[in-house]
């Protein structure tokens, strides 16, 4: 195949309710929309990197830059016939995951699309559905915690994910435990600790969590060895992995049981299945973390998380959660706390260019050739 066109979008949707983590909080979110034209065949993409560089290095903006001037010329009108020739075109680009799985992204969806098979077939993927959880931001109060607890658990959530900080931690999670003694919980500190804070973490073990996930620096794994030596509870590491070779390197050092899985942030679908394949070899649990991402990077989302070793329940949650209005038809929803796998060819969804239009900021067109 080759890429005859690359369109860029950032396109912005407001978030239904605020959404506040350890680092930042956020009324609505930017990302970049990624269209791509191979041998005639239209693909969708989507970089779903935070506008601000408080969850990670990488930006919007860094995203815009990368994708326009980088990873657009490296690969406008290069001929490749899988998605690992297509990457090999811009392998002297270091890091940069969610700028490069927008493009890898769409071209996945064009690939697929060529051959008539949905995304997550292309993949290897064994489930009919995706088990599906939720991930509640810091809010003001504990009673407005219990209210969205009550909302996504009537709903028929499967997991409730609680972020965590300091000042909002143990406390807040006794009182959880308290009102929901058999609720499958887990929180997520986004970094916020130190191993200063052992003690305080050791306290949590008390509550019966499937996982803390990233008590530690984001770019960390030896001081997670110390911590998860000290907790009876799995640590699961997110931010500080990037690749396959991380994920084996963690597992290997002891710095963590569990594995969350960001198609976004490691690069793309095809790095996420690397690290799927090394985590399952060694009998390491994974679950499909999310960005908040709009219906394109979702259903790519739930295409990955149909491999065999997501064997806990991710943050792919229905797009209703999130967005009164998404970009894609049909609408990403749970049933029962589970979202099916998407039959259609490609990603299974279709982008509605209207909802696109209406919500760009910015926009830019690049041909081979040109």
């Amino acid at each position: 195949m080759r890429i005859e066109q690359i369109d860029l979008a950032v396109v912005r949707l407001p978030l239904i309710r605020p959404f506040q983590t350890s680092s930042s909080r956020k009324a609505h979110l930017d990302h970049i929309l990624v269209r791509v034209v191979a041998d005639g065949v239209e693909g969708w993409g989507e970089c779903a990197s935070p506008s601000d560089p408080f969850y990670c290095p990488e930006t919007t903006e860094t995203c815009w830059h990368v994708l326009h001037d980088f990873l657009a010329p490296m690969t406008l009108g290069k001929p490749w016939e899988s998605i690992e020739d297509l990457a090999a075109l811009y392998k002297k680009v270091k890091g940069n995951g969610f700028a490069r799985a927008g493009l890898e992204m769409a071209c996945w969806d064009a690939l697929a699309r060529s051959r008539g098979l949905p995304l997550h077939r292309l993949l290897g993927g064994t489930r009919s559905e995706v088990l599906s959880g939720v991930s509640l931001g810091i809010e003001s109060d504990i009673g407005a915690v219990f209210e969205n607890i009550d909302q996504y658990l009537g709903e028929g959530y499967r997991r409730i994910k609680l972020k965590i900080a300091p000042g909002w931690d143990v406390d807040v999670v006794r009182r959880v435990r308290g009102r929901y003694p058999d609720v499958a919980l887990q929180v997520d500190a986004n970094s916020a600790y130190s191993l200063d804070d052992i003690d305080l973490l050791k306290k949590l073990d008390d509550f019966d969590l499937l996982l803390i996930e990233q008590p530690l620096a984001h770019d960390d794994i030896i001081d997670h060895v110390k911590l998860q030596a000290a907790l009876k509870t799995p640590v699961c590491l997110d931010e500080s992995i990037h690749s396959a070779d991380d994920a084996r390197k963690a597992i290997e050092l002891g710095a963590c049981r569990v594995i969350n899985i960001k198609v976004s942030r490691v690069g793309g679908p095809l790095e996420a299945r690397r690290i799927h394949d090394v985590c399952a070899a060694r009998g390491v649990p994974v679950w499909c973390g999310g960005m908040h991402e709009f219906g394109i990077g979702r259903a790519a989302n739930v295409a990955v998380a149909s491999l065999a070793g997501f064997s806990l329940p991710g943050d792919v949650s229905g797009s209703d959660k999130y967005y009164r209005e998404d970009v894609v038809e049909p609408p990403i929803l749970a049933t029962r706390g589970a979202i099916a796998v998407f039959e259609g060819s490609g990603l299974g969804v279709e982008p509605v260019p209207d909802r696109i239009r209406k919500n760009t900021l910015r926009a830019a067109t690049l041909r081979a050739g040109a």
